[in-house]
């Protein structure tokens, strides 16, 4: 279903981020990386399974001038492209998903743990805080893990 490059062959010319719903960090992390990473390379996301579209995730990106647009959670079913040099995953569920369905490839799948801020209470400002938290734990590996990469392999550096 999800084949991908070895990590040895070249900076990812696309990948996918995926976490349990597709709601709030695989979103998040499409976007932030859709302006980290080199013009051309093909971001996407998905969820194990379909959530609801989360309006703090909105508040979050809107605050760096981004935005998720008309994104709806989607499943790994819904993709229109099966096809990534790399797989980031965001959650246990995911992660275990990624390696299930990509086993029998040569796959480069990779985790990174990233807090579920929905567990955040308190005011609306403290649960604010959990998704900011999450946006920029996101935003520092995409610069550090990938976009760096990127342009240490001759890629030009992302606008």
């Amino acid at each position: 279903m999800i084949a991908t490059a070895t990590p040895q062959s070249k900076a990812p010319r696309s990948v996918l981020f995926m976490c349990g719903m597709n709601a709030i960090r695989s979103p998040m992390a499409e976007a932030l990386a859709r302006v980290a990473l080199p013009k051309g390379t093909y971001v996407a996301s998905a969820g194990v399974r379909q959530g609801e579209r989360d309006p703090f995730v909105d508040v979050v990106l809107e605050e760096v001038g981004l935005t998720i647009g008309r994104h709806q959670p989607r499943t790994l079913e819904e993709l229109e492209d099966d096809y990534f040099d790399l797989i980031v995953t965001l959650a246990p569920e995911a992660h275990h998903m990624a390696l299930e369905l990509t086993r029998s490839m040569a796959v480069d799948v990779v985790y990174w743990p990233t807090p579920d801020p929905t567990v955040a209470t308190g005011t609306r400002e403290q649960i604010v805080a959990a998704y900011r938290a999450v946006r920029d734990h996101l935003a520092t590996l995409i610069a550090s893990r990938l976009a760096v990469e990127s342009q240490q392999k001759g890629s030009p550096p992302a606008a």
